[in-house]
C-alpha cells in the first residue's frame, strides 16, 4: 500500500483512498485493520491537500507572471 514518503500521483491517490473506504465499509474488517486503513487514508488525504496546494500555487504564480520556475522543486 501507499507510504507517505511515496510521491504517487493525485489520481492514484484518489482510487487508493475509494479502495480504503470500500475496505472500512466491510462490516468483516477488525479493529486493528480499520485502524490501520484509517490511518492510511489520512495520511493519503494529506499528501492529496498538498499536492492540490501546490498545483493551487503554482497556477497562481503562472498567473501572476507567466512563469514558474522559481516554483519547480521536484
Amino acid at each position: 500500500m501507499a507510504s507517505p514518503d511515496k510521491n504517487i500521483n493525485f489520481e492514484a491517490s484518489l482510487k487508493e483512498l475509494e479502495s480504503i473506504v470500500e475496505k472500512l465499509e466491510d462490516e468483516d474488517i477488525n479493529l486493528e485493520d480499520s485502524v490501520k486503513s484509517f490511518e492510511e487514508g489520512v495520511n493519503l488525504v494529506k499528501q492529496c491537500q498538498k499536492q492540490l496546494q501546490d498545483a493551487e500555487l503554482k497556477i497562481k504564480k503562472l498567473l501572476d507572471d507567466g512563469s514558474s520556475s522559481e516554483i519547480s522543486k521536484s
